[in-house]
């Protein structure tokens, strides 16, 4: 019999004991989903004050844990990133592609939400009238968006989470380090170094979402309640049928035709990113694990590591693309004011070069009031779809981030540096994997 302690320790894990089975991530968000409706119908249905109150928190720390770490990592991912190109052949040409891309993807779906809309009419019928509109806070301008992309000062935008103007810092940033070569090693070392620190505790967060989850589907139910989801049904089945057009129908086309891939594939690969932001409602908190599944799909390091932080916060097909479209449509029903063809030209226009104002957090409200104060309608109109905005943005932000997967793919494809071998076996969960990866080292020092 063996005293040697090192051969007990690794010999345990394949004991015949009892051990609880670990369950994937996924379906760890699936019992999210089912709990939190379910908490939520009964918080609605009996009135149960105590656990609104629950739900409500639970959701909210969960979002701001997630907002937590968005200015700096915006930043550092944007930086880096830039930086990470001088590493890839062809660096301006994969730039350039993969704004085109962009744009073409963002123009389709556009497209689809204007088709939809102007088929199903969905401001015809609710029984909302202009006086249930309330003017927003803050309203989203052209003059503002230009103006408002070169920060006053360099605290502003991170206390004020100014997306756009920290992505304008750290670009610059990332260019004059590029100019610097050899002389700014050090502070690319150490960015490196700050950004996975960023990434490793977010990732502590990512594992936290089935909870999150919980909350958030809860409150959503609980306070909104179906009644007021059957005054927006057409709107809503408008903007998740737009959606999932666009996911399930235009990207597959994508990538069997211009990639020259597996659609299947590629879903198996991406879900894990997918699910998260359908949960999570924004862009740039899954960022890292969008990332993960792109390189998981063959694309290479240096090429995502630019490609995903840069879709993260200016691709949104979902709130730039087909719910700008769809809700300019449904509230100039309301108001009772006609659109023409230049007015949805406008649309189109406005979908493919504002959609940087989304900034990848969850809602889309800046975008919108962008949209409304282009085509002259009234602003009031974004007070009539605040209420139903959560439910919506599950599955607009969920395309926004197959949207920014599939593009590094497509370019990488058509650039001939995709990894099909790595594409083909892309499968399992990132953050199943993340875990495992983790507990490597300390079963080697304890096997020691």
């Amino acid at each position: 019999m063996s005293a040697n302690p090192a051969s007990a320790t690794t010999a345990e894990p394949s004991g015949s004991g009892f051990r609880i089975p670990k369950v994937p991530f996924w379906a760890q968000i699936v019992a999210g989903l089912v709990l939190g409706v379910l908490l939520g119908w009964l918080t609605r249905s009996y009135d149960i004050e105590w656990l609104y109150t629950t739900l409500d928190k639970i959701g909210h720390i969960f979002v701001q844990l997630l907002k937590l770490a968005v200015a700096p990592l915006v930043f550092f991912a944007i930086l880096v990133s830039i930086t990470n190109l001088r590493k890839v052949n062809n660096a301006a040409r994969l730039a350039g592609r993969t704004v085109l891309w962009f744009m073409i993807t963002s123009l389709i779906a556009v497209a689809i939400g204007l088709a939809i809309g102007l088929i199903t009419n969905p401001g015809s019928g609710t029984g909302l009238t202009p006086k249930d509109g309330k003017l927003p806070e803050h309203a989203g301008s052209w003059l503002d968006f230009l103006t408002g992309i070169v920060p006053s000062d360099v605290i502003t935008p991170f206390t004020e989470l100014n997306v756009l103007q920290i992505v304008f810092m750290a670009a610059v940033a990332g260019i004059a380090a590029l100019k610097l070569g050899e002389k700014a090693q050090p502070i690319l070392t150490l960015s490196e170094s700050i950004l996975e620190l960023l990434q490793k505790a977010l990732w502590w967060v990512i594992r936290l979402a089935p909870l999150g989850t919980v909350g958030l589907i809860g409150y959503a139910i609980a306070d909104y309640g179906w009644d007021l989801i059957g005054k927006y049904a057409t709107f809503t089945a408008d903007v998740y049928i737009g959606c999932a057009l666009v996911m399930f129908g235009v990207y597959p086309l994508l990538l069997a035709t211009v990639a020259k891939v597996s659609p299947l594939q590629f879903f198996k690969g991406a879900w894990p990113a997918i699910q998260l932001a359908f949960v999570s409602r924004s862009s740039v908190g899954t960022m890292p694990v969008t990332q993960k599944v792109t390189e998981r799909l063959g694309v290479p390091k240096e090429y995502a590591s630019f490609a995903v932080p840069f879709g993260a916060t200016t691709k949104m097909d979902g709130c730039a693309a087909i719910y700008p479209a769809l809700a300019a449509i449904f509230i100039a029903q309301i108001f009772d004011v006609q659109l023409g063809v230049g007015d949805y030209i406008l649309i189109a226009f406005v979908s493919v070069i504002g959609s940087a104002a989304t900034a990848g957090l969850t809602g889309a409200t800046v975008m919108l009031t962008l949209t409304l104060s282009t085509l002259g309608l009234p602003l009031e109109g974004v007070g009539l779809l605040m209420a139903i905005d959560p439910i919506l943005d599950m599955m607009r932000t969920a395309t926004n981030v197959a949207g920014q997967a599939l593009i590094p793919v497509i370019v990488a494809a058509r650039e001939k540096i995709l990894d099909h071998d790595a594409y083909n076996s892309a499968s399992a969960s990132p953050v199943d994997d993340f875990e495992v990866h983790d507990a490597e080292p300390e079963r080697v020092a304890v096997a020691a």
